[in-house]
């Protein structure tokens, strides 16, 4: 189930929380509860992406994004992103995590997420984020919602090592392609 009420409590506290810069990071500070866990009593990598949420929206609220994306009528979505996983987080750790967008270019805003344990990371994600327009419009240039969100100068340098992940994923093929003799079951799917 996803974590509405820690949501909530995340959503208030980001809007009463100063307005970052289009480079500031958000910090925030949670617990792994039970229903958090895999079966080896440590945070589920699944639940890792849900609580980066809790990290990515609350920042999100700082930075304007969601004022700008309603006003616009653009939606917000997570287009691809890789994990490193370093750390066990088990039962009952608090961990800080912090969320900052690090650049872009001519189709995607890039960000990076990480939850730490005192000092020590425990794992640190990379993910591009696409700026949807209504109805048919497709992805919203960033440049044209950096400048909505009051950005008019250029985008920063993204680090070499994002450069590097966006190049090798352009060479991902898509769709993949199905294994010999694997076809998807469309038998039990809803009408």
């Amino acid at each position: 189930m996803y974590p509405l009420i820690r949501f909530a409590r995340e959503v208030m506290a980001a809007r009463r929380a100063p307005h970052l810069p289009p480079l500031g990071a958000h910090v925030s500070t949670h617990r792994v509860w039970p229903w958090d866990l895999d079966p080896w009593w440590e945070l589920n990598n699944g639940r890792t992406l849900t609580l980066y949420d809790l990290g990515r929206i609350p920042m999100a609220i700082r930075l304007g994004i969601t004022d700008t994306l309603r006003d616009k009528g653009w939606g917000f979505t997570v287009a691809g992103n890789s994990v490193r996983y370093r750390k066990r987080i088990q039962l009952f750790h608090r961990f800080t995590q912090v969320s900052r967008t690090l650049g872009w270019d001519d189709r995607f805003v890039y960000m990076e997420q990480s939850m730490w344990i005192e000092r020590e990371c425990a794992n640190h994600m990379l993910l591009r984020v696409a700026i949807v327009g209504g109805g048919r419009k497709g992805i919203v240039p960033p440049s044209e919602f950096m400048a909505a969100l009051g950005h008019h100068g250029p985008a920063p340098e993204l680090p070499g090592w994002v450069r590097a992940w966006i190049e090798a994923d352009a060479q991902r093929p898509w769709p993949p392609v199905l294994p010999e003799g694997v076809t998807p079951r469309t038998d039990d799917l809803p009408a």
